[in-house]
């Protein structure tokens, strides 16, 4: 799955919620669709032990008894670990991912000494190719903590490094292939085989991220993670039920096709931007009242 794009995995998704038989709510208009919502998929090329997703559904169900028909119902490789009604739980701030990078071939020595220039530098720009050009983005303003797993060189295999980076979720989003590529810029550090990436856990900012001079409301206690007893070893996935609920609508946020008004007047024309047409020329009304008269 490591090579599933985030479009493979909706559609892996979609497809076993009709085969779970799941109540799942659809949007309004011309082409309804199932309403599930995704927060920041894996980039593809890497794994994930911690993705979220949110389904809308039309009945109250049991969070274990979706759990399971859910699981069934999806390929190998993608496993529901954990579900929550998000009626009853809140669901968990986003804020940072903590990534797991193995670089084969790179001795402990190399790595360590790009980590520490990496860090010690203010900025660490990079270039990415997108549909619009050529963007440049701060891979060093996206880090929140980086460092070598030591203990790869000595229960690992030798001359293989494993590094752990904590990343906020910034926009332009900073990936592990950008903070590699900044090594590659900086310290000529290249892997002799692609770096083995994985995505560990999403979750808020602990405490060290006000050293970094951001807003206290940016931080909430605990370092990234998933929330959820088993929820740091695999996918996580949470269910909320329709807003037309009744038992919900207090407690669920509400969505933007519930927020539409019933059986609400036009608003006023006066104020509505419109092309003009004859009519609203006084020649041409004064000609209209006259044929009409006539």
């Amino acid at each position: 799955m490591r090579f599933a794009s985030h479009r493979d995995i909706a559609r892996a998704v979609e497809r076993a919620v009709r085969r779970a038989e799941l109540p799942v709510a659809q949007s309004a208009g011309f082409s309804p669709h199932p309403k599930i919502s995704y927060a920041g998929g894996a980039p593809t090329g890497a794994a994930s032990e911690a993705e979220f997703l949110e389904i809308s559904l039309t009945a109250r169900l049991d969070p274990r008894a979706v759990r399971v028909r859910l699981d069934e119902a999806l390929p190998d490789g993608i496993d529901v670990i954990e579900v929550a009604d998000l009626a009853e739980a809140q669901a968990p701030r986003l804020a940072a991912s903590e990534w797991e990078v193995v670089l084969p071939g790179i001795a402990l020595d190399e790595a360590t000494k790009a980590v520490e220039t990496f860090l010690a530098a203010p900025h660490a720009e990079v270039e990415r190719l997108t549909s619009n050009g050529v963007r440049r983005l701060d891979t060093r303003a996206g880090v929140a903590s980086l460092e070598v797993v030591r203990r790869a060189t000595t229960e690992g295999e030798p001359g293989c490094v494993i590094l752990r980076m904590v990343v906020r979720h910034l926009t332009p989003a900073v990936r592990p292939e950008d903070i590699l590529a900044a090594f590659r810029a900086m310290c000529a550090l290249e892997p002799s085989s692609p770096a083995l990436v994985t995505r560990l856990a999403q979750g808020p900012l602990g405490t060290d991220f006000a050293a970094d001079g951001h807003d206290e409301a940016d931080i909430t206690a605990g370092a990234p993670r998933p929330v959820g007893q088993d929820a740091a070893v695999g996918q996580v996935m949470a269910t909320r039920l329709d807003a037309e609920d009744a038992t919900m609508a207090t407690t669920a946020s509400v969505s933007v096709y519930e927020q539409l008004p019933r059986g609400a007047e036009r608003p006023d024309e006066a104020g509505c931007a419109r092309e003009p047409d004859e009519r609203d020329r006084p020649n041409a009304r004064n000609r209209a009242t006259e044929q009409r008269a006539s």
